[in-house]
């Protein structure tokens, strides 16, 4: 039996154990959900089992209490099957009237959401977990805290042992638990984002509108999507670059497919950051276009190690996938979100961490070099100058994230330089 990696939302669920009766934990497949929720369970029901699946699913149907009987917490192992679980366990858990009876485990939205009745508000806890950070898989010396920098008086302090190399094949391999295990070649690691994108493509999938998923169209999509990372480009023009490969691709077909990845948590978009300003500036409320792993950006475009070292421009939009990603594990561990920002000016801010109490951060992530890294900071003190520091806080951090800076510090402008091969949560 492999030895367990620990995952930084170990603690999380902890917790959501401790102060509500349920707890469900949603992400895309393979990123561990499972195996980190068989560590806190006391018994497991397998949806998806090929010898009992069928009788749990038609039990969950007809006699749901019988499948919720069992030693807590219970873990119901992709619980999105039978979309009526969910009103059976918050029924549940309202009855007993304690806290950690269940986990729900899903890598996917039901497809018909509508059995949901009620929303498990005060219920069931959610937890979005992600395929692994640099700092859960090794990579990190984890010498620098994004929970520290909201500290001014913090010391920011690191070395980074990464090479423009390492940085490519990280890209590329993922934070998929199974390819970061110990030992494990690199051919093999790299191996499996693609063949998470051929499951994508290559299944009989429908939509939740009832459209069969097109093959040839959804690996044409995915590849318009993985051009399209880091930026807030419109459907239409995925649709239309997609068209390219095939007879025809409408905005409605984009939209189909759009919303089936984000579904599946292939795609995890952000949300645009509105701050209060001194000027009038038009904000941008697009969403960002991103993949949940960086891999998945990689392996659309059918492009490995060499080749993105190759295509540095290609680098920088799937090494910011990279750093997002692991800002958004480290983030939800403080209670916090991590959104963009972009005006009509184009003045831009690649990632604003913003925590419940109010406290932010603002982030460019530059893949590497004195004259990105200069740019970034000056980005950031742009915008931290336009805001209206009478109706909101000042920024706890301005942070220039790299990837092939050889250390961690904080200039004497304030502007804090922190590779990624340093930051933790």
């Amino acid at each position: 039996m492999k030895k367990y990696i620990p995952r930084i939302v170990d603690s999380l669920l902890s917790l959501k154990l401790d102060t509500m009766g349920a707890v469900l934990i949603r992400g895309p497949k393979w990123c561990g959900k499972t195996t980190t929720a068989q560590q806190f369970s006391k018994s497991i029901v397998y949806m998806d089992d090929p010898e009992k699946g069928a009788d749990y699913r038609d039990l969950a149907e007809h006699s749901p209490s019988r499948l919720l009987s069992g030693e807590v917490p219970r873990l119901i192992d992709e619980w999105q099957l039978v979309p009526s679980l969910w009103d059976a366990v918050r029924f549940t858990v309202d009855r007993r009237d304690e806290d950690g009876q269940f986990i729900l485990t899903g890598s996917a939205t039901p497809v018909d959401d509508n059995e949901k009745h009620h929303s498990g508000t005060g219920r069931i806890a959610r937890i979005v977990m992600r395929p692994m950070t640099l700092s859960e898989s090794g990579e990190s010396s984890k010498q620098v805290s994004l929970g520290g920098l909201f500290d001014e008086k913090y010391d920011v302090d690191g070395e980074n042992s990464l090479q423009i190399d390492d940085l490519s094949y990280l890209c590329c391999r993922g934070g998929w638990p199974r390819a970061c295990q110990a030992g494990r070649k690199k051919e093999s690691s790299l191996m499996m984002a693609y063949d998470y994108i051929d499951s994508v493509a290559d299944s009989a999938i429908t939509t939740s509108d009832g459209k069969v998923v097109n093959q040839m169209q959804m690996r044409s999509f995915l590849r318009s999507y993985a051009r399209n990372v880091g930026s807030q480009t419109p459907l239409s023009q995925m649709a239309a670059d997609t068209s390219v490969a095939n007879v025809s691709f409408s905005q409605a077909t984009a939209l189909n497919y759009h919303r089936h990845l984000h579904d599946i948590f292939v795609i995890e978009e952000m949300s645009a950051w509105n701050p209060n300003l001194r000027s009038r500036t038009a904000i941008r409320t697009s969403d960002t276009r991103y993949f949940s792993d960086p891999s998945l950006a990689a392996a659309s475009l059918g492009i490995g190690p060499d080749g993105l070292v190759a295509d540095m421009r290609t680098f920088g939009f799937i090494f910011e996938n990279l750093c997002v990603r692991d800002l958004r594990v480290y983030a939800q561990m403080l209670n916090g979100d991590v959104m963009h920002y972009r005006d009509k000016n184009n003045l831009e801010c690649d990632a604003v961490i913003h925590l419940r109490n109010g406290k932010y951060g603002l982030v460019e992530v530059k893949l590497g070099g004195k004259t990105a890294i200069e740019q970034g900071a000056a980005n950031l003190k742009k915008l931290s100058s336009l805001i209206d520091d009478e109706k909101m806080n000042r920024p706890s951090f301005l942070m220039v994230l790299t990837g092939l800076s050889s250390f961690a510090y904080r200039r004497e402008d304030g502007v804090c330089v922190v590779p990624v091969g340093c930051l933790t949560c």
